[in-house]
């Protein structure tokens, strides 16, 4: 599976980025500042056809109880991708995730892509709702669209999380310690937001 970084009618453009942000009373920079903090400025997809994802086997395992399946019944040939607690070890990363996805949805294709996080963002399939979509399957297929409906998917995320004010506003500590969870401040979150917000900022 070949993989590149720019693809055409894929990639998000500066003038999508200035109509999202527009539309949704956002400073461009502000909005590219995440893009650029949360992606490593890397693409949202992998190929044209594939958006990155990362499957999480320990979410699959509580998907998979939760509509009442039990996971030790097929832990067996699935170690990879069924287990108990987080193990980043598990991962593969790019194009390697995919058949760890595949696996999982021979199980049950519901609680796989509820499993997987997505897209330039990495959104976990289970925060569907609050991105908009009425079915993970709906989120899923937006996903594959475009970087601009990943965007939009994530724009939603922040809204209905109440993240979309502090980013407006410009509040990187609020916006970080919201978005990254308690580890904001080691990882510098905040204040790699701001500079990228600066350096961004002479651009739009």
């Amino acid at each position: 599976m070949e993989t590149n970084n720019h693809l055409p009618g894929i990639t998000l453009t500066n003038n999508e980025l200035r109509l999202l942000a527009a539309t949704n009373g956002i400073a461009p920079a502000a909005l590219k500042a995440v893009q650029i903090v949360e992606t490593g400025g890397q693409s949202g997809f992998i190929t044209k056809n594939h958006p990155k994802i990362l499957f999480e086997g320990h979410i699959f395992w509580q998907q998979l109880e939760r509509i009442g399946i039990d996971p030790r019944r097929h832990v067996k040939g699935n170690e990879n991708i069924l287990y108990k607690k987080q193990d980043q070890t598990k991962y593969r990363g790019g194009a390697a995730e995919y058949p760890r996805l595949y696996a999982a949805c021979s199980i049950n294709i519901d609680a796989a892509y509820r499993s997987t996080s997505w897209g330039m963002f990495q959104i976990l399939g289970i925060n569907y709702g609050w991105c908009g979509e009425p079915t993970v399957a709906d989120f899923v297929k937006k996903m594959t669209y475009s970087e601009y409906h990943q965007m939009m998917l994530a724009i939603n995320f922040m809204r209905n999380s109440g993240l979309l004010k502090l980013l407006a506003n410009h509040d990187w500590t609020g916006f970080a310690r919201r978005y990254n969870g308690p580890g904001y401040a080691k990882n510098r979150y905040a204040q790699r937001l701001a500079d990228a917000y600066e350096t961004l900022s002479k651009g739009f």
